[in-house]
């Protein structure tokens, strides 16, 4: 099992939160699409610390075109020298309608194809295959010499598809090489749901577990002070009652029997009252969506609870936490794996 750290840095700060990355210990580092462009940091995350695996977890697929993800994804590869992870979703109707402008449903066809498509430029560039994809979504039929990427000496880079739902689950297994776990998940929610609809993909291309990635994301509460702790606390509290006012967040909740809360704290979401989401988090909520205790405590219940199922663990912690406590997390957890 890998371990991979979340990787927050603009271009002004991703060398130096790169090397501070490496040096804690992790196998890699994923970018969020935030307030800043996902890729551009990690091209100086491989040029500072080129021993880390990097990856976009996850960047939004359908306002980019296929065309374009795949040379920036193609260019990342061989720049990292074949350790870069395409991570694409779907985000969520009012974003991609609101935000960005375009079509949005079907999201799940759209994003089958979508793969389809990037994977159709990966295999002309690699094998020579002519480039003719005809889907209902996307269309690409023409790569002249000149716009040919070439050959890459370390492979297609694997697509990773974050998803949450069960169909858009399955079309990872189907199409994808990965599947990244959201952050706001449940081991009922994994056990019964998401890992049965990655099986069920897999099967419908006659593949194996054993061809497939799978990247947990793991909401983690610890402080080495009883004061960090309550403020780590406090923080993922804020965050947990944020993703629970999402409507399409609501299978992980409806799995440990809070489904009920979710319609109560989106009308709060559209008043904007967005300081009254935490109130709706109790201590069993939290221990259903986190893992959390003492700095100690952690790797093990890490272990124990996502051990059978991850082949790269990635950490989510967004709070303020001294890097020689991770430092010491990330040994045990990767001690026997």
């Amino acid at each position: 099992m890998k371990i991979d750290g979340p990787f927050y840095a603009t271009m002004s700060d991703a060398a130096e939160d790169a090397k501070r990355l490496a040096a804690i210990g992790y196998d890699g580092v994923y970018s969020l699409e935030g307030s800043w462009d996902p890729f551009l940091p990690l091209v100086l995350a491989s040029e500072h610390a080129p021993q880390l695996d990097i990856a976009t977890g996850i960047a939004v697929a359908f306002p980019r075109n296929p065309s374009h993800i795949a040379y920036q994804a193609w260019d990342l590869q061989k720049f990292s020298k074949g350790k870069f992870f395409l991570g694409i979703g779907s985000q969520i109707k009012p974003h991609i309608e609101k935000r960005f402008g375009i079509e949005f449903s079907p999201p799940v066809a759209r994003m089958r194809e979508y793969i389809q498509a990037v994977k159709a430029f990966f295999d002309c560039w690699q094998n020579d295959v002519r480039l003719d994809f005809r889907g209902k979504y996307y269309h690409h039929t023409l790569m002249t010499p000149m716009f040919n990427a070439g050959k890459n000496p370390y492979g297609p880079p694997p697509i990773l598809l974050g998803a949450l739902g069960p169909k858009m689950t399955q079309v990872a297994g189907e199409v994808a090489d990965g599947l990244v776990v959201h952050p706001f998940n449940t081991l009922p929610f994994l056990e019964q749901q998401a890992i049965p609809a990655v099986m069920e993909g897999l099967a419908m291309n006659n593949r194996s577990r054993e061809d497939f990635i799978m990247q947990i994301n793991a909401i983690v509460i610890t402080g080495e002070t009883d004061e960090e702790y309550q403020a780590a606390e406090a923080s993922i509290k804020g965050l947990l009652g944020f993703y629970a006012s999402t409507p399409s967040y609501k299978p992980p909740m409806d799995a440990v029997g809070y489904g009920d809360i979710q319609p109560v704290l989106n009308v709060l979401s559209k008043q904007g009252k967005w300081d009254e989401l935490a109130n709706a988090i109790d201590d069993d909520f939290i221990d259903a969506f986190t893992t959390r205790g003492k700095p100690e405590e952690i790797a093990g219940k890490l272990k124990e609870k996502y051990g059978r199922y991850a082949d790269r663990l990635a950490i989510y912690a967004p709070y303020e936490a001294p890097d020689r406590m991770w430092k010491k997390i990330v040994s045990e957890l990767k001690e026997s794996t």
